[in-house]
């Protein structure tokens, strides 16, 4: 078992999530690890840090493979909680810090999240929101307390007392196939769903990301993307695989990660291409950017004039254009020296995973036949929590592969059509379903829809994602005004509906555009006629 006070020996390869900083921290227990704002932690601090959460999560009783949800900020604090709920043999979930009240209590209620480890002001938030989440037994705050409240019965903590009473209660022992994280994605229709991570899904992801970015001890990874997405937590495991420095960036403003840049020699910098348009037009000293050796992009193809212009903000750096999806963390990446070559193009498998373009009958397309992208190999998460439809509908297995004992092996089948060509590389061409990507956050548009609806404004309502050159998409939504609304203007109904949709979402998924129609068209099977909207909205919008 694991001793939050005297840990065992890492495996020389490790195998658990928390074998990842202890490691770094046997070889070079005084190298920085971990880097947010002022504070800096050495690998020794973060170990002992991690292992204090720990016994502190034990000594309230977590049990193994209990959740615990973890709403904050991107800080050390975020960063000990899940890890050092994984120390534990817990499984952590990592919340969106962007998102509301509503998006919260889903993710708190569906994960049945024993402890939730958040601030003062998230709480008082979202605490309405948490009243019907019966499984939640513990509030942990990592700021003042004083007046806070949870849910009736639920107890409040002071992060201090966890940290600084943990006992010497062992952790509960756990090997890489059991559960050690829950990530919540937006699926094509309804609330979001959580994809189930291993402690092997983590860790073979870090070897295979940090192997071909070439990380290395002096590395001083720039986290910029949410730890609740999937990308944005590999510079964590990455990072501490490595023994490198994390330096945390919290609440993106492109003036602030210039100087952080400057002042820390950041060495590597991974984002989505809204991110790298800001980073490109600001405005950067002589010399600030000489540290960064690669640049690295994932949740939507980097438009090639973009990727220019970094070459010139960065020019001793390496890009690096990856795809990925959460069912498998990291699926493709493009190697620098193809970039200028196929711009276009997501690349090949990162190592250790085998990427298929296959028809639906499971059979490999030809080069330059479009078929659905398939990732098979240690990446490809358990499926979704509590989800075994869902499930069974995206991992499947592929004709002729099999496992030990003669079972089929499942892959996950990725929903997005990509092309491969005659070397190899692929290309994305779009998704299967009607899921909206925008900044990197893949929108669910019946979710969207739902909480329109929730406003009283909309009798009807359709959300598609609309072409746009610097999100990728934008949420775009036509509506049948509510009776009530009669008397108002189009514009006056605009205004209340945006007021609501900024009070109940978080600001990526507020629509773009909104439009009133007298009534919404249907196809043959009585279904709204998305496509024909989402043309429609687009047209008008180049006009």
């Amino acid at each position: 078992m694991t001793h939050p006070s005297s840990p065992l020996p890492t495996p020389i390869v490790p195998t658990l999530l928390g074998d990842l900083p202890a490691a770094s921290a046997r070889r070079a227990p005084e190298s920085p690890a971990l880097r947010a704002g002022a504070r800096t932690l050495n690998y020794g601090e973060l170990v002992g840090l991690l292992q204090r959460f720990a016994g502190g999560l034990l000594g309230l009783g977590l049990g193994a493979g209990d959740r615990v949800a973890v709403y904050l900020p991107k800080t050390i604090e975020n960063v000990t909680a899940c890890f050092g709920t994984a120390t534990a043999g817990a499984v952590f979930v990592p919340v969106n810090p962007v998102l509301k009240g509503a998006q919260v209590g889903h993710i708190v209620r569906d994960s049945g999240a024993r402890v939730l480890v958040t601030a003062a002001g998230r709480l008082k938030a979202v605490a309405a929101a948490l009243a019907d989440c019966k499984d939640l037994t513990a509030i942990v705050l990592t700021d003042d307390p004083a007046g806070a409240e949870g849910p009736a019965g639920v107890p409040v903590h002071r992060w201090q007392d966890i940290v600084g009473n943990a006992g010497d209660t062992p952790g509960h022992r756990r090997i890489d196939a059991d559960l050690a994280a829950i990530f919540y994605t937006s699926g094509s229709t309804g609330a979001p769903k959580g994809v189930m991570l291993s402690h092997r899904n983590l860790v073979a992801g870090a070897i295979s990301v940090a192997s071909y970015l070439e990380n290395r001890p002096d590395d001083r990874i720039l986290a910029i993307l949410p730890l609740s997405f999937d990308a944005g937590f590999s510079q964590l495991t990455t990072g501490f695989l490595s023994g490198a420095c994390v330096t945390l960036l919290d609440y993106f403003l492109a003036g602030d990660a210039v100087k952080t840049i400057a002042t820390h020699g950041i060495t590597g910098i991974t984002g989505v291409p809204p991110l790298w348009g800001q980073l490109a037009d600001a405005n950067w000293p002589a010399g600030s950017t000489d540290s960064v050796r690669y640049i690295a992009t994932t949740g939507g193809v980097m438009p090639p004039t973009l990727l220019k212009k970094l070459r010139q903000v960065f020019p001793n750096a390496r890009p690096y254009l990856m795809y990925g999806l959460t069912e498998a963390f990291r699926s493709t990446y493009l190697p620098p020296d193809e970039a200028d070559r196929r711009p276009e193009s997501i690349g090949k498998a990162i190592p250790n995973a085998e990427i298929l373009v296959l028809r639906e009958d499971g059979t490999p397309c030809t080069p330059g036949e479009p078929g659905e992208l398939v990732h098979r190999g240690a990446l490809v998460s358990l499926g979704y929590w509590n989800a075994p439809e869902l499930t069974a509908k995206r991992f499947k297995p592929i004709p002729g592969h099999v496992t030990q004992g003669g079972q089929p092996e499942l892959a996950v089948w990725s929903g997005d059509t990509v092309v491969k060509d005659e070397d190899g590389y692929l290309y994305f061409r779009g998704r299967r379903d009607e899921m909206i990507k925008s900044s990197g956050y893949r929108i669910s548009p019946t979710e969207v829809e739902d909480l329109v609806l929730q406003s009283g404004l909309a009798a009807e309502v359709v959300a598609v994602g609309l072409p746009d050159a610097r999100l990728g998409q934008t949420v775009g939504v036509i509506a049948v005004p509510a009776s009530k609304t009669a008397g108002m203007t189009p514009e006056d109904r605009t205004a209340a509906l945006l007021a609501h949709c900024k009070e109940a979402m978080p600001l990526y998924m507020v629509p773009g555009r909104i439009e009133w129609r007298d009534a919404l068209p249907r196809n043959p099977n009585g279904k709204y006629d998305r496509v024909a909207l989402r043309d429609e909205l687009a047209a008008g919008a180049k006009a």
